[in-house]
């Protein structure tokens, strides 16, 4: 296998997660998503497991719209607001399971994260807004907050926390190396192809 590591951005409702389960069961390696890398970096830290589960992919810094690791490298990582100090926990829970072994990583910057390595394939899985709130609720139902404003809140928080700790698009194609509608392909068909590539 080429790509041992396969990162896959999603926006809500895309079948973005379900594919990446799928991915690493079809594949046989280890799947890592927002639950398993928060129970990791709770078990290595000392950030209380509630904590990152409330503050998840929340961009709040004193230092300005990008927070860059090559610039604050050099900064007492105390002096930094809590949610840059889990930031880094996570970029760094995200390079050791790279590292570590071969395996899918759902969400959190992964794809910037691993930039630099060669063996990781990243993709973007998306999908029309009717699509998505059908999947959404399917997967989990009713609930006062209407399905276009979930959708819509959901997906900002996601560009707001990609853009703030990456000075990138979320969202943008050439950010990945494989952009993927799920709406119009199919959940199965969209882990076919990424098996497929990751195999080459």
């Amino acid at each position: 296998m080429s790509k041992r590591i396969i990162t896959i951005s999603r926006q809500f409702g895309s079948g973005g997660h379900s594919i990446g389960e799928k991915v690493a069961e079809k594949l046989g390696i280890a799947f890592y998503d927002s639950e398993k890398l928060t129970q990791k970096i709770a078990d290595e830290t000392d950030f209380d497991i509630s904590f990152i589960r409330e503050n998840d992919e929340k961009a709040y810094s004193g230092m300005g719209m990008f927070f860059d690791l090559g610039i604050h490298g050099g900064t007492s990582f105390t002096s930094l607001s809590l949610y840059d100090q889990l930031y880094i926990a996570q970029h760094n829970a995200i390079r050791e399971v790279a590292e570590k072994e071969p395996c899918v990583i759902v969400g959190r910057c992964a794809d910037y994260v691993l930039e630099d390595r060669d063996d990781a394939l990243h993709v973007l899985i998306y999908a029309d807004n009717d699509y998505r709130a059908s999947r959404i609720l399917g997967e989990y139902g009713k609930r006062d907050l209407k399905i276009e404003k979930r959708m819509k809140d959901k997906d900002n928080k996601r560009m707001n926390y990609y853009k703030h700790y990456t000075n990138r698009e979320w969202g943008d194609a050439l950010n990945y190396h494989l952009c993927l509608n799920s709406g119009v392909i199919g959940i199965d068909e969209c882990v076919d192809i990424i098996v497929d590539i990751a195999k080459k």
